[in-house]
């Protein structure tokens, strides 16, 4: 089955989930949301799959240099602010055709391998 993983090609944990997969022998699709961009209606799927806190980055410096204003779009707009600020997304987002997984760690390793 093909994934598809989301992500910067310059974050290391990207990095590491690509090496990784391609170590596997796993197929990946690989979508920069930054060069290629992203659809509302995706990202409105991954917040019906993924819990907002989980896709949503408040500790990198995207979110600190929002302003007050745009912070509080979180709670009423999240697709929009995350399609307008891609870089807020923990990274990678990977689509397993059956799952969403977001970020890179012995929890999502564990869902690959199974």
């Amino acid at each position: 089955m093909a994934l598809t993983l989301y992500g910067i090609p310059n974050c290391d944990t990207v990095k590491k989930a690509r090496t990784w997969l391609a170590a596997q022998g796993r197929e990946v699709t690989f979508h920069d949301f930054r060069k290629d961009g992203l659809e509302r209606g995706k990202v409105e799927e991954w917040l019906k799959r993924v819990p907002a806190d989980k896709l949503l980055n408040r500790r990198g410096t995207t979110w600190r240099k929002l302003d007050t204003a745009q912070q509080a779009r979180a709670a009423s707009d999240l697709a929009g602010l995350l399609v307008d600020h891609p870089s807020l997304i923990k990274r990678p987002v990977i689509e397993t055709g059956d799952d969403v997984l977001v970020g890179f760690t012995d929890t999502e390793r564990a869902a690959l391998k199974g």
